[in-house]
């Protein structure tokens, strides 16, 4: 089974919601909610992922968002002097 990647998860997204505006063939809203809440979870997943690596430092490369490089951070002091 393929892993499934973020531009797939945003493809069904979209494809939902073309099916929502669909006149002649439109998904069930209750439907559509059910896939906008499982991909909300998904995406709660991968930000809890990417926090995780922010707090430890860590670089990382994710099977769903791909590599993932540590952000350079600003100085403590906030105004970008050392």
């Amino acid at each position: 089974m393929p892993k499934n990647k973020l531009e797939d998860l945003r493809n069904h997204l979209f494809e939902t919601l073309e099916r929502l505006k669909d006149d002649e063939k439109p998904i069930d809203v209750e439907r559509a909610r059910a896939v906008a809440e499982v991909a909300q979870t998904i995406l709660n997943s991968a930000k809890l992922e990417l926090h995780f690596w922010e707090v430890t430092g860590q670089e990382a490369e994710s099977e769903f968002l791909g590599p993932v490089k540590r952000p350079e951070l600003p100085p403590a002091n906030g105004n970008g002097k050392k």
